[in-house]
């Protein structure tokens, strides 16, 4: 196999904008067939539009082609889990956009049923494979800032028109820490390679559609890291994290939408008053894409983001929301 053949499974706008021109870029996979559940004429219309030989107005149609290797998954949050599933069961490997599901212990059976038929399973942080983090690391590693004591993380933007948007939508997995919240809980984890002991987080409910349209968390961490995230659909657009040690600061202002940028991420580290600012470019949607297949076509299970990573960051996202709910701080296993 010298390409993995992904079929589609939804229209959603992530796949027409992204994911889908992700694959046409990479030179190891392409879109073979993509499903509309709903309405086969936009299918056909997007298939058109970006060279897909095949449509399903069914998925179960796209999962049973034997022509298909792989499936991207960018289907309504409560959709995730039984989606995963009925794709491994059918023995199709699977990217699915994040959050993976809407609970930790969802995510713990998708694993179970993707290790029982064999197939590779990666939640679609596609800002993970941007290598302006790996920079980042290098950086805290070299002793540049001195020693970690917080991190930042914000990601936020104003949304209109709610009344007509799933993220607004409490039955489907609405919410702005699943949305955008999730991606500064990973980023916190992931760059300070650590998981949180305590989480606490304030969330402001919409009453018209209970779900949080806002939400600022606080985290603690078994080295004594402190670490804040906050998330909104009422502010203007940011998409940053801080990292602040003893002796200077970096922060990554396009931490997460550097390809709103052209790819171009940036790093600037301040140290005695002195700021640097480095750019770094990567095609991260590309990237993530390119991994899996050729993950799958080497038949390697060493995924750069694995199963277990997306179940840790799912527990913190549980934590935030019982601490949303009950209003008090969680403790973390």
């Amino acid at each position: 196999m010298s390409k993995v053949r992904w079929g589609v499974l939804s229209t959603a706008n992530i796949a027409q904008k992204a994911l889908i021109p992700a694959f046409l870029r990479s030179e190891n996979a392409e879109v073979t067939a993509i499903a509309s559940g709903s309405d086969i004429n936009k299918a056909e219309t997007i298939a058109k539009k970006f060279d897909v030989p095949y449509t399903y107005d069914d998925y179960d149609k796209l999962l049973d082609d034997p022509n298909i290797d792989a499936v991207y998954i960018p289907l309504p949050n409560h959709l995730h889990k039984q989606w995963v599933m009925e794709a491994a069961k059918k023995g199709k490997h699977i990217l699915c956009e994040k959050p993976a599901a809407i609970t930790a212990a969802d995510v713990l059976q998708m694993k179970k049923a993707c290790e029982e038929y064999g197939v590779l399973f990666m939640e679609a942080f596609m800002y993970h494979f941007h290598s302006q983090h790996n920079r980042v690391k290098e950086i805290i590693d070299s002793g540049e800032i001195g020693e970690v004591k917080l991190m930042r993380a914000a990601f936020s933007f104003y949304l209109a028109g709610k009344e007509n948007n799933i993220r607004m939508s409490s039955q489907k997995g609405g919410g702005s820490i699943y949305d955008i919240g999730c991606y500064g809980i990973h980023s916190i984890r992931n760059i300070l390679r650590a998981e949180p002991s305590t989480v606490q987080v304030h969330g402001e409910v919409d009453s018209e559609y209970g779900v949080e349209t806002e939400a600022v968390g606080y985290m603690t961490f078994p080295n004594g890291i402190r670490a804040i995230f906050d998330s909104s659909f009422n502010m203007a657009h940011r998409s940053e994290y801080e990292v602040i040690g003893t002796k200077g600061r970096i922060t990554v202002p396009r931490a997460y939408r550097p390809d709103n940028n052209g790819g171009d991420g940036l790093v600037v580290v301040e140290k005695a008053g002195v700021q640097q600012t480095e750019t770094v470019n990567s095609d991260q949607y590309r990237s993530q894409v390119e991994h899996i297949s050729q993950a799958i076509i080497d038949g390697n299970n060493q995924l750069y983001h694995d199963l277990d990573n997306t179940i840790n960051n799912m527990r913190v996202i549980d934590a935030c929301y019982e601490s949303i709910e009950s209003g008090r701080l969680i403790k973390l296993a």
